[in-house]
């Protein structure tokens, strides 16, 4: 995903594929974001968001592999620039993060991908646990470092290892590690910003997505005519 074509070519995908409840809401409701204190670092996200999960490995693994399977380019923002970590990191203390709304009683079986997710562990627990398993194996393959100190290039061998499968975990399945990271991070990318992605309708501008506008009436019949005006966000207009 490093060259512009494979990022153009991911993202149309991706927005062909996402709800739209993403888009404009997402399934997993949060509560705003509360102010709180700058905290150190270069990365965007972290600048004016403090986890409230993640402690800080976990926060640092996260943030280099959003970056990885959305990276900056002359085409948009990042995952990182666009607020993916803190969107996740609020999924992680909500309804999704606790699999509340989710059947979770045994027995549990191995299942075909189309039945979805049916194991006994939450989605905060498969990333805790998928994070610390990788961070052990990148320690004792590249001299004491996490994926979080890797070049980009082993990083992204890394995930490609987790997405086959190739690269297993003793304490959680890697492509359902893998699968819960590339699919919350498309939707954070393309959520609306109330839940902490998409920062200032990034994503949106990008992809010509106006947002949650009430009114259309003036542009009915009016095919192939780029609409002009900004996205407007569940809070109001961005930008």
């Amino acid at each position: 995903m490093s060259h512009d074509q494979d990022r153009r070519g991911f993202l149309r995908k991706s927005f062909a594929i996402v709800p739209a409840v993403a888009l404009t809401g997402t399934a997993h409701t949060q509560q705003a974001p509360r102010p709180v204190a700058a905290a150190q670092g270069p990365a965007p996200a972290a600048a004016t968001y403090q986890p409230t999960y993640f402690n800080a490995p976990e926060w640092a693994f996260l943030q280099a592999a959003v970056a990885r399977l959305i990276p900056a380019d002359d085409t948009g923002p990042g995952a990182l620039e666009a607020g993916v970590p803190e969107f996740i990191d609020r999924q992680m203390q909500g309804p999704f993060g606790h699999a509340a709304t989710r059947y979770a009683q045994g027995p549990f079986v191995d299942a075909p991908p189309e039945f979805g997710y049916q194991g006994q562990q939450t989605p905060r627990e498969i990333y805790r646990a998928g994070m610390a398993a990788v961070d052990a194996r990148c320690k004792g393959d590249f001299g004491g470092k996490t994926f979080a100190q890797l070049d980009a290039p082993a990083q992204d061998r890394l995930l490609k290892a987790l997405e086959s499968g190739e690269l297993a975990l003793d304490t959680v399945p890697s492509r359902q590690f893998f699968s819960f990271l590339l699919q919350n991070t498309k939707e954070g990318y393309l959520s609306d910003p109330i839940h902490g992605g998409n920062k200032d309708a990034g994503a949106w501008k990008m992809i010509g997505f106006p947002g949650a506008r009430a009114d259309y009436a003036d542009w009915v019949g009016r095919p192939g005519v780029r609409y002009p005006l900004p996205p407007v966000t569940i809070n109001g207009p961005q930008g």
